[in-house]
């Protein structure tokens, strides 16, 4: 017989397993051992992923982040989960395009047509890129549509970053050092070994196992919200890697941990709470179907503010407490904290010390 949990117990799991409650010890080398647990970690932004990796580790300094993506290059920033840009492990890279990359591919292929990059097309496009960067790159995207306008391939509008991100989920191109402000775009086997790609059942269930090992307790719609797989797939990941898992009930609904991680399901607050600032496009915010355990309707209204503006959140034992922002006036760092009510005092200690290790953390 299943056990059932609460809802306070299901997020102090969540919460443990993202490492809000047992960070890691602060290193580039940390940054890479995070990145790997966590699969990926949202980058669009690249200053929310480094905030992101923050709040996960101990000591660590923003520098450090860059450090592990450009100069040991034990990550790597492109496409990958939900099709959009993550900060993943340069040993996953193979196997997880190999299993990821199609499904995007495949759903961007309309709107490619219309801006001129048909299949045909697109691979003329990518094999010119790929000549271009052999010879040139690294190479800003303003210097890459230069440079195939000089091989008599014209892009204009939308068609540039659509190209580019073909190419990045065929494993052809990732993004390289930055120059200035701008991203520049280079060979992948130029900068890193991806690592192997695997069959598809292996790839299903290595990612469903490394999900869970990140963001259990949850269910296959929980990993098809996240990575982008349909509910088929990622109920064939869970299938793969049955005898690994534990169910247990939230509610009405079945959820699963890893049999590795069921002396942890019977944790129970601790006498602080574990207070998190979390940025905005957190893989805690992203890592589920549902954010109901997570926000309130009332409060989801403060953070999903329209527009695809996903506000920061204070995080107190896996539960969204409020909103924050930075306030930079010179060389001042300042942290805004906006709580959806007011804190007790004993979440005081554990704030001011994320708004202080905040500060010290961009400061470097």
């Amino acid at each position: 017989m299943s056990r059932t949990l609460a809802e306070d117990q299901v997020r102090l799991l969540r919460a443990r397993a993202q490492r809000f409650a047992e960070p890691l010890n602060g290193s580039a080398a940390a940054v890479a051992q995070l990145v790997s647990h966590l699969v990926g970690v949202q980058a669009q932004d690249p200053a929310a992923a480094a905030l992101a990796i923050r709040a996960r580790c101990t000591g660590l300094v923003a520098s450090q982040v860059e450090q592990a993506r450009v100069e040991t290059r034990s990550i790597v920033r492109t496409w990958a989960m939900r099709g959009t840009l993550h900060h993943v492990p340069s040993q996953d890279l193979g196997w997880l395009l190999g299993l990821l990359g199609p499904i995007f591919i495949r759903a961007g292929r309309g709107r490619r047509a219309q801006l001129g990059l048909d299949d045909d097309t697109g691979e003329q496009a990518a094999a010119a890129l790929r000549q271009v960067l052999a010879q040139y790159g690294p190479l800003t995207r303003d210097e890459i549509v230069q440079r195939l306008g000089e091989r008599g391939m014209k892009l204009a509008g939308q068609a540039r970053p659509h190209l580019l991100q073909l190419a990045a989920l065929q494993g052809l191109i990732c993004h390289g050092p930055l120059r200035g402000r701008q991203p520049t775009y280079v060979l992948v086997t130029d900068w890193i070994d991806p690592g192997p790609a695997l069959p598809r059942e292996d790839a299903l269930g290595r990612l469903a196992q490394r999900y869970l090992a990140a963001f259990a307790p949850a269910s296959p719609e929980d990993l098809a919200a996240w990575s982008g797989l349909s509910l088929l797939d990622a109920r064939a990941g869970w299938r793969q890697i049955a005898d690994q898992l534990v169910e247990v009930h939230l509610g009405g609904s079945a959820v699963w941990a890893l049999k590795a991680q069921e002396s942890q399901l019977s944790l129970a607050a601790g006498p602080c709470p574990v207070v998190r600032l979390v940025p905005g496009f957190d893989n805690y915010l992203l890592g589920y179907r549902s954010r109901d355990l997570i926000l309130t309707s009332e409060h989801a209204r403060r953070v999903y503010t329209g527009g695809g503006i996903l506000h920061p959140v204070l995080l107190v034992d896996g539960r969204g407490a409020g909103t924050w922002k930075l306030d930079r006036r010179g060389n001042t760092i300042s942290v805004l904290v906006e709580p959806f009510q007011n804190l007790g005092v004993e979440m005081q200690p554990g704030l001011d010390g994320e708004i202080q290790d905040l500060i010290r953390f961009l400061s470097d």
